[in-house]
């Protein structure tokens, strides 16, 4: 069946759905909310548009699924409660998505993940695969591990984990859903004028004079954190709205290019952001190339393979910025590299599907997929 694309301004979406959102307020998953969003994301599925859905609410789940009331605040307490309700979360989500004829994927990631240079592209790696097989990904932070004692692993809210994931997988659009429909002037409803805040070009002390309220008692973020990540996303070159995701068909109206919640301009693109960070990091060594595989970089955008590759210079790790040279040195293109100096050294000039016979293991067929390249 060929896929209807002609609606959809994006390739690649993350939304966000908040504890308040698929709980309704209560200590309980609310099964109908969560069947409304889960339609609307496989019908943009099924168009062509690749969608990863970031879900808090496990802890609500746990609740339930316990049968507590307790108000314990308590970092063990709250383990808890992430690691029974989790499975629940999942299961409620495998079964609407398997409704819709779609295989979920649970990914349960943590602030060191993205701070590894091996971390960030083993996750970048399987999120982006797991797309290619036309699966949804439901991301989470993985709590039950991460601890506030441990400085630095949190990222403490899902709206913050869910600009890094954007980022990570060069999304399109950030859609952060809760139950508020978008950032007002003033508290709604206080007496004084309020209205919504319909576009932002850039997050300044002015916008964030707007913030007010509090986070819901069932979910870690407010408006505050909504704006901070909202701030991340867009200065790594990803749009941003907040929406509420009680609005009837907000998902597929957003996309459709209605305008609802508030809007968040990108401050840089995702391919400026990418080859500035591709760009500081010095390459650890130069992969050298044929002109085959010269060809297939610079003129049809493809991924270098180890068949294309000559000899390398230097020593370097998975997971580093390597240079991509041609047999003249000129430089082709800068690329996080999927395997080592030492691994290429044996692979180099064989097929994809050697790989494994050769080194035991692989990381894919890719020496450098072109997704982690930028070219020069």
């Amino acid at each position: 069946m060929q896929k209807d694309t002609t609606t959809l301004s994006y390739r690649r979406l993350v939304i966000k759905v908040g504890t308040n959102l698929i709980t309704e307020g209560k200590d309980k998953l609310n099964r109908d909310v969560m069947a409304s969003l889960v339609g609307q994301v496989a019908q943009l599925n099924r168009s062509g548009l690749q969608t990863i859905v970031v879900s808090s609410g496990a802890v609500a789940a746990g609740k339930h699924r316990l049968g507590t009331r307790k108000k314990r605040r308590d970092t063990p307490f709250k383990q808890v409660l992430a690691a029974v309700g989790q499975g629940q979360m999942m299961q409620v989500y495998d079964e609407l998505f398997g409704e819709q004829g779609i295989t979920v994927a649970q990914t349960l990631l943590t602030k060191p993940d993205f701070l590894s240079r091996m971390g960030y592209l083993n996750a970048r790696n399987t999120l982006l695969a797991l797309l290619d097989f036309g699966m949804v990904p439901i991301v989470n932070e993985n709590d039950v591990v991460c601890v506030e004692e441990l400085k630095g692993a949190m990222f403490g809210d899902n709206d913050n984990l869910s600009a890094m994931v954007a980022s990570l997988v060069d999304a399109d659009l950030l859609m952060i859903l809760s139950d508020v429909d978008g950032l007002y002037t003033s508290e709604p409803g206080e007496g004084a004028e309020s209205s919504l805040v319909r576009r932002v070009e850039r997050i300044d002390s002015s916008i964030e004079g707007h913030i007010t309220g509090k986070s819901g008692e069932r979910g870690t973020g407010g408006m505050a954190t909504k704006l901070e990540a909202a701030k991340l996303a867009t200065a790594l070159g990803t749009g941003v709205v907040i929406a509420s995701g009680y609005e009837p068909d907000v998902i597929s109206r957003i996309v459709g290019g209605e305008e609802l919640g508030t809007y968040f301009l990108p401050t840089h693109s995702k391919l400026e952001s990418r080859k500035r960070w591709m760009l500081s990091q010095p390459a650890a060594g130069k992969i050298i190339i044929d002109a085959g595989a010269k060809t297939a970089l610079t003129k049809q955008n493809r991924s270098l393979l180890p068949a294309g590759v000559v000899d390398i210079d230097g020593r370097f790790e998975r997971g580093d910025v390597v240079a991509i040279v041609d047999s003249k040195g000129v430089i082709i293109s800068n690329g996080i590299s999927n395997y080592g100096s030492g691994e290429i050294a044996r692979i180099k000039g064989c097929r994809s599907d050697k790989i494994g016979e050769l080194l035991g293991y692989g990381y894919g067929s890719e020496v450098v997929h072109r997704d982690n390249m930028v070219p020069l």
